[in-house]
């Protein structure tokens, strides 16, 4: 078990699915178990971005309502991994890429 709600353990991967008028509806793919929670809470109009979402490693990640991979100065470039930033007197510093969205935050 994932510990989250219709996430579900797929290989290497996390899949989510959400029912909608009775029917099987496939969210997606994640690599982590928090990302797919992510997506099924936005799918089933559950989500509400708290300031502060968790802490990973000591740190606390900060989600954004108006950023796709859900995380403040995360983004997915075109490689397919993420990019992270942060900004230091108004100007962006690049802090590196990196396989997931929440490794990023």
């Amino acid at each position: 078990s994932t510990g989250y709600k219709n996430v579900f353990k797929d290989g290497s991967r996390f899949k989510v699915e959400h029912r909608v008028d009775g029917r099987q509806v496939r969210v997606g793919s994640f690599d982590t178990a928090v990302e797919a929670a992510v997506a099924y809470a936005r799918a089933a109009g559950e989500y509400q971005p708290p300031t502060v979402v968790a802490e990973a490693e000591g740190l606390r990640l900060h989600l954004s309502s108006s950023n796709s991979t859900g995380y403040k100065n995360v983004f997915k470039n075109q490689s397919g991994r993420y990019q992270s930033e942060h900004y230091v007197r108004g100007r962006p510093v690049y802090l590196g890429l990196f396989d997931t969205a929440v490794e990023a935050a």
